[in-house]
């Protein structure tokens, strides 16, 4: 086993440390250049229409998901450990300068789902009646490669339905139990049984499921969080100035970031945002492939939206509880912080709510991890349909091995489970950064083709 762990340090550390956030930035700035930085033109026209989404619900073909619906399955999956634990774990290893450069990489990472969401649209397939389609899908049909898309389908479904759920379970089981002083065997019956029922239901429950529990959920950490800082807010401008002088500075904090460096700063910045938003990772394109939308470009904003939420609303929510409630010490070593960095956070919230707020962090994370693998269960199982062309008899028995691993997720070791999903998430990005590079011009050529016909539309209503 020790062989193991070692093998996969070592995976990560040449995945993380060097190719992935060199591979996963550069896509990013590549993408907003030649978009012509489209966070800063797309993104609030999209936030107006999803709020106008949500208040009149659209009716959609079996098979198919409403645009809403498509945004809400992917913050399901984008919103999870990822933006608690992983978060804590960033501050922990990489000082309060991390949040930093977790916001640089969601700003980039906005033009890099967009490129995903509108390819996915693009060179989507119908399979049993159903919309399919993903980063397997468009390396498939845009970039003619079979094996490449093979390599990336069954990375994806190791990395989400199996060791991803692993992540999920075992932070459910852990946060539950130490909260509510419930067994494990009691959390992991109920997980089972949960889950189980929702991917019984199809494609149907899951959009159903993740539109009406997103938002609530969402809106309730944030809103716990905007309290928190509130009742510290004495320490709010002090947070902030630590932040941005741990950037580029993490000497300058106290005695614990001594032992921080600023590659340690930039790389679980960039790392854990990365994981958290999911950009560029091919996640989140299986449910924006899905989406009944008038034109691949808006539902490309609508990804974007994503990135806004999951980073700059949720993880920045954890970056300041922990940080306004002291619950981030910089006077204890990097090393001994990151060893309790999964009780940072709650004890932020417990801070100011007192024993509630660890149950409500609880709650949060037992929500937040319930609606990733419910996503990240729909966009492996489009990988599996495309690896065994969707046998009904294969896609029951891939269910019966996600519940497997949901429950062996909540017996076995936290940290090396996270490893190897760190690990398994960085294998299947690669081959997805490959196609958002050469597919880079059918991506502008689809914006610019949407401007042309939005202008076209607008001429068109005034009787020019």
């Amino acid at each position: 086993m020790e062989t193991i762990k070692l093998i996969v340090d070592s995976i990560n550390t040449i995945l993380w440390d060097y190719i992935l956030i060199v591979a996963l930035m550069g896509i990013g700035i590549f993408m907003t250049v030649r978009l012509k930085f489209p966070q800063f033109t797309r993104l609030f026209p999209a936030l107006r229409k999803m709020f106008s989404g949500l208040m009149n619900k659209e009716p959609v073909e079996e098979g198919k998901m409403t645009p809403v619906q498509a945004l809400s399955t992917a913050v399901a999956a984008q919103v999870g450990t990822g933006n608690i634990v992983g978060v804590a774990t960033a501050i922990a290893s990489g000082g309060p300068g991390a949040a930093f450069w977790m916001m640089v990489s969601a700003f980039f990472g906005m033009s890099t789902i967009f490129s995903e969401a509108v390819l996915a649209q693009k060179y989507r397939e119908i399979k049993d009646g159903q919309l399919v389609g993903g980063p397997a899908y468009y390396i498939k049909n845009g970039l003619n490669s079979k094996g490449l898309s093979l390599f990336f389908a069954i990375a994806c479904i190791f990395a989400l339905g199996i060791v991803g759920i692993m992540v999920q379970s075992n932070s459910v089981a852990g946060s539950v139990s130490d909260a509510f002083g419930i067994p494990t065997i009691g959390i992991t019956i109920v997980l089972t049984m949960v889950v189980a029922l929702i991917l019984m239901g199809g494609m149907g429950r899951i959009a159903s499921f993740a539109e009406t529990v997103v938002p609530i959920m969402a809106l309730a950490y944030i809103l716990g969080s905007l309290l928190i800082i509130f009742f510290n807010i004495e320490n709010f401008i002090p947070a902030i100035k630590s932040i941005f002088i741990g950037a580029f500075s993490p000497k300058a904090i106290g005695g614990g970031a001594l032992g921080i460096t600023i590659q340690q700063t930039i790389r679980y910045g960039l790392s854990r945002g990365l994981f958290s938003n999911e950009a560029g990772m091919g996640s989140t394109p299986h449910s924006h492939a899905v989406a009944d939308t008038d034109h691949p470009a808006e539902q490309g904003f609508t990804a974007m939206i994503g990135v806004f939420i999951s980073t700059f609303l949720i993880c920045l929510s954890t970056v300041m509880v922990n940080l306004t409630s002291q619950s981030y010490n910089p006077n204890i070593s990097a090393v001994e912080m990151n060893a309790t960095a999964t009780i940072m956070t709650q004890s932020g919230f417990a801070s100011g709510f007192g024993s509630f707020g660890g149950m409500f962090l609880s709650i949060c994370l037992s929500f937040f991890s319930l609606t990733t693998i419910v996503g990240w269960y729909f966009f492996a199982e489009s990988n599996v349909k495309l690896v065994f062309n969707s046998k009904a008899k294969t896609l029951k028995t891939f269910k019966f091995l996600v519940i497997v691993a949901l429950v062996i997720g909540t017996l076995i070791d936290a940290t090396f489970v996270w490893k190897l999903a760190d690990m398994f998430m960085g294998i299947m990005a690669i081959p997805n950064i490959i196609a958002l590079f050469l597919l880079s011009k059918e991506v502008r050529k689809i914006l610019d083709d949407y401007d042309k016909k939005h202008i076209a539309k607008d001429f068109a209503k005034k009787g020019v």
